[in-house]
């Protein structure tokens, strides 16, 4: 009985305001599944002007290269309250150097020497191969990219896909700037300055 006189009060006050602080913390930061799963699905047209349509948006995607998607500062802000996210890559990372390799006129197996097994090769679609990627950072950044390479006659007819970032931008997002790369930076900017000063 005096236990119950002695620990009630104290958390009397406590467990609302630390309940409130939690459901305002989870209101605010959000889910990141939460506002795609409360929406209707758009509905599917199956008609031939449709899936053309659809072909040419899908070529335009993948005509402007990777994007990237960064989160604001209130969502950085809270991100702590949150808990732990790992980075996570799906699909085929192409690079710029590698794309510069892909000519027209190369044969399958040599496309698939320079830009590895495709990851989507539709069977209703035998002549196009399709190199999706997508990057989603622990802090709510996301990258996604596509490469697609159309065959005629199994050899290279043409492909889509562009603005890719280097192996080395590829690398830096991951990992973060290598000490030498931050380093080299750093005095390009006091190069930069110090040329400015001079004229």
């Amino acid at each position: 009985m005096r236990v119950d006189s002695a620990v009630l009060p104290r958390f009397s006050l406590r467990v609302p305001f630390v309940a409130a602080l939690v459901c305002a913390t989870v209101a605010l930061s959000g889910c990141s599944t939460w506002g795609t799963a409360t929406r209707a699905a758009a509905p599917v047209s199956t008609s031939s002007e449709a899936i053309a349509a659809d072909t040419s948006k899908s070529a335009a995607t993948a005509n402007a290269g990777a994007q990237t998607t960064t989160v604001t500062e209130l969502q950085k802000f809270f991100w702590v309250f949150s808990p732990y996210r790992p980075d996570i890559q799906q699909g085929n990372f192409v690079s710029k150097e590698m794309l510069a390799q892909l000519k027209v006129g190369q044969t399958r197996e040599q496309v698939k020497f320079i830009l590895g097994t495709p990851l989507l090769m539709d069977v209703f679609h035998k002549d196009r191969w399709d190199y999706p990627f997508y990057l989603a950072r622990g802090d709510g950044e996301h990258t996604s990219a596509r490469v697609t390479v159309y065959f005629k006659d199994d050899k290279v007819e043409r492909f889509d896909g562009g603005n890719l970032p280097t192996e080395k931008e590829y690398i830096a997002r991951i990992a973060g700037p290598a000490k030498i790369i931050k380093e080299a930076q750093k005095k390009e900017t006091a190069g930069s300055a110090s040329i400015q000063i001079n004229k």
